[in-house]
């Protein structure tokens, strides 16, 4: 019996999930459609466009957290919350000490790489006899 919830929930939940698209592609549609207008109120008239897509992909953003993987995902995203309050962040010092070491390092290979190569290109113009 528990096996037949299941496959009625997924059903439910696949059915919401292709709601969210055709909601999303239903407004990504209106709000081209009526982008034809070319009046005077067009700004007003793209401030209302942009402001029914936003109400539309919400909508659609809510109805898929209704769905199974839609909770899983809110889940995830408090969990990640928990986890990034539990980070020990470096002080403001220690930032701009690594900074400043990360920035000394890259000068100094940056140095070597260019004195390896200008020595180099001297010894093989020295040994093909192009001068030097």
């Amino acid at each position: 019996m528990n096996t037949q919830a299941e496959a009625a929930t997924s059903v439910i939940d696949v059915v919401k999930q292709v709601f969210s698209i055709v909601f999303v592609v239903a407004g990504v549609a209106a709000f081209y459609y009526f982008s034809t207008d070319h009046s005077s109120f067009s700004e007003i008239r793209l401030l209302y466009r942009v402001l029914g897509l936003v109400f539309v992909s919400l909508v659609a953003a809510g109805l898929l957290l209704t769905t199974g993987a839609g909770q899983s995902f809110w889940a995830f995203v408090l969990e990640s919350k928990n986890e990034v309050r539990k980070v020990v962040w470096p002080t403001r010092e220690e930032t701009m000490r690594t900074t400043l070491l990360v920035f000394a390092m890259v000068f100094i290979v940056g140095l070597v790489l260019w004195l390896l190569d200008m020595f180099l290109f001297w010894g093989v113009r020295l040994l093909t006899g192009q001068g030097g």
